[in-house]
């Protein structure tokens, strides 16, 4: 067995979920969804936080988390909804294929990036992220205001 080969089965499980989470069967799609949203996520987040995430995940999406990262100025003070998806829809568009209209599926790559977070990281880490969120994206993310809790649902 190759060294990488768990790393690798890892990764492939978060790019399959960000498939499923997407309706896609395209996984180059699903990571480049992931890239996307996992670096302006990054962006948003400060240096100490970045880290704690990165912590966190498997070796391969960690590459990819930290990919083209420069730490310099950040955390972005992003305070709107419309900010971290204009962000998104510009890292979504830095690959060399066509944005494929990310700008419509924007808010669809956040949600089901945090739901591919729900499911692979500690609560604690993702409800600290949530709570650094503009209350815009505490509503896209979690489906509910900031403070409600999921047993209130």
């Amino acid at each position: 067995m190759n060294l990488f080969d768990h790393a690798n089965q890892q990764a492939n499980v978060w790019v399959k979920d960000m498939m499923q989470e997407l309706r896609t069967d395209d996984p180059h799609r699903a990571l480049r969804a992931l890239r996307a949203g996992l670096a302006t996520l990054r962006d948003r987040l400060t240096v100490e936080q970045t880290a704690q995430l990165s912590a966190q995940l498997p070796l391969v999406i960690r590459g990819v988390f930290y990919e083209g990262w420069v730490p310099a100025g950040k955390p972005l003070r992003i305070r709107h909804k419309a900010e971290f998806l204009d962000l998104l829809i510009e890292k979504y568009g830095h690959e060399t294929t066509p944005i494929d209209s990310a700008s419509a599926h924007a808010p669809d790559i956040v949600a089901a990036l945090f739901r591919v977070l729900h499911r692979h990281i500690s609560e604690g880490e993702v409800t600290n992220i949530v709570m650094t969120l503009p209350e815009e994206l505490v509503e896209l993310v979690t489906g509910r205001p900031r403070g409600e809790h999921s047993e209130d649902r």
